[in-house]
């Protein structure tokens, strides 16, 4: 899972500037879900969603840099009960508090993990550092994507001996910005030839062509870190019964709609890549089916044979039923950081995205008319239906709006910097529906 990866960054999803090979292939292996959603799209909510199958009104993690609490079932966790032989390496990001070093110490803050070679988080991407058990840091002076599939490599040898099956986490931090690659796969893209998508609109801060090739060329720099660790999964003989997720936690505005980052309704924020390849079990196939971090959790387990923790709220979209006709997003806010004005809720169908604030609608898109949502539908009749539909997904969950906080926007600011927002994760977590936000 690369961080910050949109689903439109990919040569299967029509990118004709990608040069993804590998992911490519990947997509041509397995079931290819070309509508792969991100619940909650930044970084902290979005891996809490996929690692507790918990949306992040219940797990508490509404905002970045919280710490996810012990208390609740993970991947890890429950497929360590089964005799799994767990690993986690790369950027972790669930364990709160400062950045750096990014220790997170051997027991319950790992969530169930064993194997462990990670940091809580580093944007460094050619300077950083990781821990194994002790906290004494272990540099990487390189391209980290590579000293991350080096380590995976490490943990598939062991794995090849090991009678235990394995469930193994890679979570490289590029593409995110700052946006870079190594010289050679930044010659490969000439910012003067990029294709800037129809949504794209300069503004404040807005990545341009420079920086979008600078992203391209970190994405294929990846793409060369998953065949190789694809290459070592051969090498083990272990290739026709291990399932592999391929998938990111959020996408990248990268100037649509004249925006940055995530945290976003529109497709560049929400649509990430969605790849599943089992050959033991699952026919090679491409898919419409709405699949959304909140269902990867059961999927997975259920492809394991292992039993769901009914804490989970996702679907198993392999399972007897009818896969989700619509998925659900939320993010708490507001953030002054990339734009964010206030918390939104949103309803994706196979045709519409709709999302809402609290006390106004905000935008409405016919995806099929309209794939590139430039005409906001929100003041027509379409809303009604959409907007009842989102109600219900709140009502199912447990969510509401009184989840929110009704700060300024610059307060929100200061709250984030001042860390805060711990006492925020532990407010979600431990009420039902609250009709007072936290205190300061």
């Amino acid at each position: 899972m690369p961080d910050q990866m949109r689903a439109q960054a990919l040569g299967c999803m029509g990118n004709t500037d990608a040069a993804t090979p590998n992911i490519d292939h990947l997509s041509r292996e397995g079931v290819f879900f070309r509508n792969t959603l991100a619940n909650s799209p930044v970084c902290c909510p979005a891996r809490a969603v996929l690692m507790t199958g918990q949306y992040c009104h219940r797990n508490g993690m509404a905002a970045n840099d919280l710490r996810l609490r012990e208390k609740y079932p993970t991947l890890a966790k429950v497929l360590r009960a089964q005799g799994y032989r767990t690993g986690f390496i790369g950027k972790w990001h669930l364990d709160g508090g400062p950045r750096m070093p990014g220790y997170v110490p051997p027991g319950p803050r790992r969530h169930g993990f064993e194997f462990w070679a990670a940091n809580e988080c580093s944007h460094s991407h050619f300077d950083t550092q990781y821990f194994r058990d002790s906290p004494d840091p272990i540099p990487i002076r390189r391209f980290e994507a590579e000293a991350w599939t080096d380590l995976a490599l490490e943990f598939l040898r062991d794995a090849k001996t090991d009678p235990r099956p394995f469930f193994l986490c890679v979570f490289p931090g590029p593409p995110h910005d700052p946006y870079g690659a190594p010289p050679e796969y930044m010659r490969r893209y000439d910012p003067d030839k990029i294709a800037l998508r129809p949504n794209w609109k300069a503004g404040p801060n807005v990545p341009g062509r420079k920086e979008i090739a600078a992203y391209m060329a970190a994405v294929t720099a990846v793409d060369d870190q998953v065949g190789r660790l694809l290459g070592g999964l051969d090498e083990t003989g272990l290739t026709e019964d291990t399932i592999v997720l391929f998938t990111s936690d959020h996408g990248d505005m990268l100037g649509s709609q004249g925006l940055r980052l995530k945290r976003k309704p529109w497709e560049e924020s929400i649509h990430v890549p969605g790849i599943l390849r089992y050959p033991k079990r699952l026919k090679p196939r491409e898919s419409g089916a709405l699949f959304s971090h909140i269902d990867m959790a059961p999927t997975l387990l259920r492809l394991c044979g292992v039993d769901v923790p009914r804490e989970f709220q996702g679907t198993d979209i392999f399972g007897r039923g009818k896969p989700p006709d619509s998925a659900y997003f939320q993010i708490f806010g507001p953030y002054e950081g990339d734009g964010t004005p206030a918390g939104w809720r949103g309803i994706r169908t196979a045709h519409y995205m709709y999302a809402t604030f609290r006390d106004k609608p905000w935008v409405l898109y016919d995806l099929e008319r309209d794939p590139y949502e430039m005409n906001n539908l929100v003041a027509t009749s379409l809303r009604e239906d959409l907007h009842r539909r989102l109600q219900g997904w709140m009502a199912r969950t447990g969510d509401s709006w009184d989840f929110d906080w009704s700060y300024p926007v610059e307060d929100a600011g200061r709250l984030y910097k001042d860390k805060t927002f711990y006492a925020v994760g532990d407010y979600l977590a431990t009420i039902g529906a609250a009709s007072q936000p936290p205190k300061k």
